[in-house]
């Protein structure tokens, strides 16, 4: 997979879990510090988004479409550490014109989310 430079910036890794689904992987860096200690809200958002295009380049395979983000919300609920980030991305819908997906982000403890994001997307097929 080719990956975005802004991808790069932010050191994201993709892979898939034991399900077969793409799981992104920041791992930590100086740079990605917001104020001391805690990972920058900006650098969490990024990796949510790319969570989420993954997921749905997957659930669209092989066809060909141009994905266009339409609303993009996040919400912040624990400080990211020093550490490690993994996030993932759900298709909840996918339409026609119009896909929904959701993705969550979190360091030790999957059940234990920092941030996740509902994103809507617009499909030009």
């Amino acid at each position: 997979m080719t990956v975005s430079p802004y991808a790069e910036l932010l050191g994201l890794t993709f892979d898939t879990d034991d399900r077969g689904h793409p799981v992104v992987t920041m791992p930590f860096a100086t740079d990605l510090l917001g104020r001391p200690g805690f990972l920058h809200g900006g650098a969490m958002g990024g990796m949510l988004e790319m969570a989420a295009w993954v997921a749905l380049r997957a659930a669209l395979g092989a066809e060909d479409a141009t994905i266009k983000p339409i609303n993009v919300t996040i919400d912040y609920m624990r400080g990211g550490r020093e550490r490690t980030t993994f996030a993932a991305g759900t298709v909840t819908r996918l339409g026609a014109r119009i896909a929904n997906v959701t993705a969550t982000a979190w360091q030790d403890d999957r059940d234990r989310p920092i941030a996740a994001a509902h994103l809507n997307y617009l499909l030009k097929r």
